[in-house]
């Protein structure tokens, strides 16, 4: 395997980390005006991901900065022909992290309120865009002989681009009910359960449509291997969930997400970003990298420096791997007010 290849494999690695991990944060968001009942219930909803939602945003800095660097070309096509939904998604997630660092800032309800549905709508945003953005990276766009993205804001709202979109929107909230399921205790627990018992069928019918989609128009036989791996996952955490099992669905949504995501590199593998002006104008992993010595010292780097990240992040997790519930929320006084989310 070339350098070339390993550092498309290696991004591919680091959006299925993006993925999977802020899939849940972003779920979280999206139910928090849904089964958070009171601000104390939301509270908890938001201290579920409150120890992690910053560190599971590393992996798209680094995916972001990794494209940069190896593939320089992609990484000007891409920005400057999605400027808009790119743009849209930073908004987003900047109002997101705003309101979930002053959501506890004040105690009036009013307060809250507002920036909850910051929260939502920075979840919301993100998850159906990148949907989007993928799906017309699959698709194809049109580009010039001179690596421009040619077309306009309202051509990449196409069919597919828009089913994928329903797609991560979907499996990412079912994604964000089963970690709640498996987060909190009481009746935050059950209403999260009965909820991923509902979407479970929404995301089975949208994803697969989407996965049956790419297979038909773009999709390689290890593409679709890796989509039946998908539709079994979701279909394994509906089951999980119907019988109890959150960890297992957990399990199953996590499949679904990594297998969707290395599904889509694999339909996409030579290309990084097919054009559909010509066949010939497309950018792909050996005319759109950067040089072989560039590449070794990223490689150099990435050995070093990504078993720490990697260990840190794991102990955050065990270290906050306890459920919470409503009694773990301590009560505000006019002193403490800001201490908690």
């Amino acid at each position: 395997m070339s350098l070339k290849d390993l550092w498309f494999v290696l991004i591919a690695v680091l959006w299925c980390g993006y993925f999977l991990l802020e899939g849940f944060d972003f779920g979280v968001g999206i139910l928090l005006p849904v089964l958070g009942r009171g601000d104390t219930e939301r509270r908890v909803l938001i201290n579920t991901v409150g120890p992690v939602w910053d560190g599971n945003e590393v992996w798209l800095l680094v995916a972001g900065g990794a494209t940069f660097a190896a593939f320089p070309m992609w990484y000007a096509t891409l920005f400057s022909g999605f400027y808009l939904p790119l743009l849209l998604i930073l908004v987003a997630l900047i109002i997101r992290a705003v309101a979930f660092e002053y959501r506890g800032k004040r105690p009036q309800a009013a307060w809250r309120r507002g920036w909850d549905w910051c929260i939502t709508a920075g979840s919301a945003v993100p998850a159906l865009l990148w949907g989007v953005a993928f799906g017309n990276i699959v698709r194809g766009v049109p580009i010039d002989a001179h690596e421009h993205y040619t077309g306009g804001f309202f051509a990449l709202l196409n069919p597919y681009a828009l089913l994928g979109g329903l797609t991560t929107l979907t499996v990412f909230t079912l994604h964000g009910a089963v970690f709640l399921a498996l987060k909190t205790t009481g009746d935050i627990r059950e209403r999260a359960r009965r909820t991923a018992a509902r979407l479970g069928p929404v995301a089975i019918v949208v994803a697969g449509s989407f996965l049956l989609w790419t297979e038909i128009h773009h999709g390689k036989a290890a593409a679709a291997g890796l989509a039946v791996v998908a539709a079994l996952g979701l279909v394994g955490t509906l089951v999980a969930t119907l019988r109890g099992r959150e960890g297992l669905a957990f399990a199953g949504t996590g499949a679904a997400i990594v297998a969707t995501t290395v599904a889509l590199f694999t339909t996409l593998y030579p290309n990084v970003m097919p054009s559909t002006t010509s066949a010939a104008y497309s950018l792909t992993v050996h005319n759109a990298s950067s040089s072989h010595y560039t590449l070794q010292i990223m490689s150099v780097v990435a050995v070093i420096f990504t078993p720490l990240v990697l260990l840190y992040q794991g102990w955050t997790y065990w270290v906050f791997r306890k459920r919470i519930g409503v009694s773990d929320i301590p009560v505000e006084t006019p002193g403490t007010v800001g201490t908690a989310a």
